[in-house]
């Protein structure tokens, strides 16, 4: 369900994975999340995201970590 939340479209903030439906991008959210944004902190300041919204772009910015391929040094 949560893959369905965040989408990719070349013709939307360069094809970056964004929150479907807005130009807010998992970049964004991961980033305010890096500098102490709480949920409800980033839900304060874009009213218009729901937490499952907000929920599914940290989840996809974990995945996509997790399925980076790691090379040898």
């Amino acid at each position: 369900m949560q893959e369905a939340l965040i989408v990719r479209d070349p013709k939307v903030m360069l094809g970056k994975p964004i929150i479907k439906g807005t130009r807010i991008t998992v970049e964004l959210i991961v980033r305010k999340s890096a500098d102490g944004f709480t949920i409800p902190d980033i839900l304060a300041g874009y009213p218009h995201l729901t937490e499952a919204q907000v929920v599914a772009a940290l989840d996809y910015a974990a995945k996509m970590i997790a399925d980076d391929v790691l090379l040898e040094a």
